[in-house]
């Protein structure tokens, strides 16, 4: 159980962050967040981080089953926001309707044994529907991708959206603020330095050697060993992994990955208030690599959406080499949703 003292800690620091942010004497807009896959091993941990954000006016949970308990204990939380749960393909309209940020953790986990394929198939086809659903009922939310492969989903989702006319490249994101998250950490852990002080950009996709951090950028810098890099470099690829070992098959990254779909959830919210200058990486159109479609990397969220796509600096000699290791599997992945949204 949650003691009072560390339930004011967390919300008292969310709200320091948005009073820092100029709204201490201003109102704070009204947005409802959508929670698709609420229920889940991502989705519940998600709910209880959005419902402390004060940002929220409404939060919609929303999952094929079990949503109305998950909703019911969330909602007894003292925070600003109203929670309602919604189960069944019935009621997606009503928990998307006035959507101003979608956030989809739905689908299954990755499971020791289980083939890139077999995760793309059941995946693939639960964002397929979602999407169409967003493109019908909130069509101008900013939609936060989280189900994997991500490397694919943000391809199908676009697809769907051409489709219904309704597509905004401003406003799909792949959330790919885990590796951020993971780069942070065990950076700061070799560098020694105050992990709440580090930043690591993390550029390319969301899967193996597809995610690509740039630790020659790192702030603040450190004088680290080449193969200390390139160990960091794959233990960041391999953190997915690494959370699916030590789970011994019952489970993957949940905990952290609600964690990182709520900071990005909370820098998208922040966009659509005008807060200046917010700035995450994610996976978003984008024509920094003339062959890839889709790539993440450093962009700045404003009221549209997608601002800016920033460049990627300079790189060290090994991260220009991950680059170009990345860029054929990437491409694969994008091609395959693209292929599968047209099915």
């Amino acid at each position: 159980m949650m003691r009072p003292s560390i339930l004011r800690s967390v919300k008292s620091a969310v709200s320091r962050s948005i009073t820092r942010r100029g709204y201490a004497t201003e109102p704070v807009p009204e947005r409802k967040v959508a929670i698709l896959g609420a229920a889940g091993g991502i989705g519940q941990p998600l709910s209880l981080l959005m419902k402390l954000n004060p940002l929220v006016s409404t939060l919609s949970l929303y999952d094929i089953a079990g949503t109305p308990g998950v909703a019911a204990d969330v909602s007894h939380i003292n925070s600003r926001s109203q929670v309602t749960g919604y189960a069944g393909e019935d009621e997606l309209g009503k928990a998307l309707e006035g959507a101003d940020v979608v956030i989809i953790p739905a689908g299954v986990p990755r499971k020791p044994g289980m083939t890139r394929d077999d995760l793309f198939n059941i995946n693939a086809g639960i964002v397929k529907s979602l999407a169409t659903a967003i493109s019908k009922y909130c069509p101008h939310a900013l939609v936060n991708m989280i189900s994997n492969p991500v490397n694919s989903t943000v391809p199908i989702a676009a697809e769907v959206f051409k489709k219904a006319g309704t597509y905004d490249e401003k406003r799909l994101f792949g959330v790919t603020t885990l590796d951020v998250v993971r780069a942070k950490t065990f950076y700061a852990g070799k560098a020694n330095v105050p992990v709440a002080e580090v930043n690591v950009p993390v550029i390319g996709g969301h899967a193996g050697v597809t995610i690509l951090p740039l630790f020659s950028q790192a702030s603040p810098q450190a004088n680290l060993d080449d193969d200390v890099i390139k160990a960091l470099t794959a233990r960041t690829q391999d953190g997915g992994t690494e959370v699916v070992t030590a789970k011994a098959g019952k489970g993957s990254a949940t905990l952290s990955m609600a964690y990182a779909g709520a900071i990005f959830a909370d820098a998208c919210l922040k966009g659509l208030n005008g807060v200046p200058d917010v700035v995450e990486c994610s996976y978003v159109q984008s024509n920094l690599i003339a062959e890839l479609p889709f790539f993440a990397s450093k962009v700045r969220i404003g009221k549209n959406g997608v601002e800016e796509i920033l460049g990627l600096g300079s790189l060290s000699d090994f991260e220009k080499q991950g680059l170009e290791n990345l860029k054929s599997e990437l491409k694969s992945s994008i091609e395959k949703g693209i292929k599968f949204a047209s099915q």
